[in-house]
């Protein structure tokens, strides 16, 4: 694997570039992370499934991003509002096995996130523990 054999560096710049996604891309979110976040935001639980949620399948349920890509709970200065009770999804970017496993996939996606490739080496424990949490969806 690619993030055992190489030093990866990450450091948060706050870009909110890991917070936009393509038409077709939504947040997946398990019943508990919804919970917490309709909770956070004081919502009844239909208005924030018709404002908030996708249906993507039988067994995903995801939050829904807006017309322009950008994560509903995106600020307009790019930090999360529910930060507190982010999703997994959003916890443990980018240590994704799609982003570490190959250098390509790092290497693409450090093209879009400016935080990837800076900063301080991230130890392999921390790596291995969220790609770990990742793997358990």
């Amino acid at each position: 694997m690619f993030y055992q054999h190489t030093p990866l560096r990450f450091e948060c710049t706050g870009c909110g570039a890991c917070c936009t996604g393509g038409a077709d891309h939504y947040v997946e979110t398990n019943a508990t992370e919804r919970a917490a976040i309709r909770a956070f935001l004081g919502l009844s639980p239909a208005w924030f499934r018709r404002r908030y949620l996708v249906r993507v399948d039988a067994d995903t349920t995801g939050i829904r991003l807006e017309h322009n890509g950008r994560c509903p709970f995106l600020g307009v200065d790019n930090r999360c509002r529910i930060y507190s009770v982010r999703p997994r999804q959003c916890r443990t970017y980018p240590w994704w096995p799609e982003l570490v496993e190959k250098k390509r996939g790092w290497t693409e996606e450090a093209q879009r996130c400016e935080g990837m490739n800076r900063g301080t080496r991230v130890p392999l424990s921390t790596i291995e523990r969220n790609l770990a949490r990742e793997r358990k969806k």
